[in-house]
């Protein structure tokens, strides 16, 4: 499995939009997806404004490829989203996951 992470930054109330937006429209999308088998989307305040960073889980990079094109690396941000962002990485890093565990 392949973690894939993206930071961005917002304010409060746009943080709380693109919440709703990785919810609602992002994560139904991804779903779809053949070889999508996860996501989170973490928060934290820095310098007055939030950080956020989103974790998709992939099987495979054939799957990364399948959602960000040819370019696995180049972050994939619709408009809809970035209105919600002050600012956005413009690439992503990627990550075998060597161990996953759930609580007990």
């Amino acid at each position: 499995m392949i973690a894939r992470t993206w930071s961005a930054r917002a304010t409060e109330q746009g943080a709380e939009d693109y919440r709703a937006y990785f919810e609602h429209t992002l994560l139904p999308r991804l779903r779809e997806l053949p070889g999508f088998s996860g996501a989170y989307l973490l928060s934290r305040e820095n310098a007055g404004l939030v950080e956020l960073t989103t974790h998709t889980l992939w099987e495979s990079p054939a799957a990364i490829r399948s959602f960000a094109g040819e370019d696995p690396t180049a972050a994939v941000v619709e408009p809809e989203a970035s209105a919600f962002l002050r600012a956005s990485d413009s690439r992503v890093v990627h990550r075998t996951v060597l161990l996953a565990t759930g609580a007990d």
